[in-house]
């Protein structure tokens, strides 16, 4: 795992033949306490570890959660490809208000590392929450349109199946998902782009997608292997590094509890085994880490050398909104 970044670029590492950017689009706090945010870790298991949590994860003087909202952007066998898309601006999100309506500069971000909306080759969602749809789509006049013209969509078809407002079913995000499948899925569904998978999928030779339930029904990881070097996305698997050391604590978002603790121990029992990187979606601080057992649970072994995004962001994260 070798760092590679430029002083105008953003972080960036070298995994193997494959290249992974951390492309920004919100950081601060979410207005969730800790034990809102992670219901059944007790108190301890955050103070236990305070070094670890503030203030990259955990604002001390308020005692609210910070996270991040960020894309993983990988160079992979001369294709471009974008885990997860975020949020996304202009959204309309009435049951969601921490999301709704935001101007980020998320295009900005990705065009400092590089790449243009019409250079992504790949755009994966890890499963269709609203912050991991958004720049799914943009804004043209009155039509969302694919924000990425020239992109297939990778989207786990469990998902689709269960967050499309057709299929009439109750999730326990109830309203916070209100219009982000009509918003930022069916439009690039409409355009042609979306390739629906189950099961697994295999992108190329550095490359796999498996299906990950418990979060949500169509939940997935990507995985990296090249070379020596060994890598999983996993997408809202874990938020914390709470969830690293004891994976039995589920976020309040999780639609089947058992399924997920299930999930997250065994996806962090083969990285620990693999000595691979583990990269959530919403980590602030150096943004993945390696994990190794420690007796029934596990312990983080080392940080991603990935730049952590300056303290100050946090506190001024409330100017991302209209």
């Amino acid at each position: 795992m070798k760092p590679a970044q430029t002083e105008l670029a953003p972080a960036q590492i070298e995994l193997g033949d494959v290249s992974v950017t951390r492309v920004k689009e919100y950081y601060g706090s979410v207005g969730m306490t800790p034990g809102q945010f992670l219901p059944t870790a007790p108190e301890e298991a955050w103070r236990d570890s305070t070094a670890w949590h503030a203030p990259d994860f955990l604002d001390p003087r308020t005692n609210i959660v910070n996270s991040a909202v960020q894309s993983w952007l990988l160079r992979s066998e001369g294709k471009t490809i974008l885990v997860d898309t975020g949020v996304g601006n202009h959204k309309e999100r009435p049951y969601s208000p921490v999301w709704s309506h935001l101007r980020t500069g998320f295009l900005a971000e990705l065009a400092r590392a590089g790449v243009a909306p019409e250079d992504v080759d790949i755009v994966i969602n890890t499963h269709l929450h609203v912050d991991h749809v958004g720049w799914n789509t943009r804004l043209d006049g009155r039509e969302w349109v694919p924000t990425f013209p020239n992109a297939t969509y990778l989207l786990p078809k469990d998902d689709y199946d269960f967050w499309n407002p057709e299929n009439g079913h109750e999730p326990l995000l109830g309203r916070g998902n209100q219009n982000v499948f009509e918003d930022s899925v069916a439009p690039v569904h409409r355009a042609g782009q979306v390739r629906l998978w189950e099961g697994g999928h295999r992108i190329d030779g550095n490359l796999r997608l498996d299906a990950a339930p418990g979060h949500t029904p169509g939940s997935c990881v990507l995985t990296l292997v090249s070379g020596t070097d060994r890598a999983v996305f996993v997408g809202d698997l874990l938020h914390s590094p709470v969830q690293l050391v004891d994976p039995d604590h589920n976020s309040c978002f999780c639609e089947d509890p058992a399924g997920a603790r299930a999930t997250r121990r065994r996806i962090l029992g083969w990285a620990a085994d693999h000595n691979a990187l583990v990269v959530p979606a919403h980590l602030g601080g150096h943004g993945a880490a390696e994990v190794e057992r420690s007796g029934s649970a596990f312990a983080v072994k080392g940080w991603a050398p990935f730049t952590p995004y300056a303290r100050e962001e946090a506190t001024a994260a409330q100017e991302a909104r209209a």
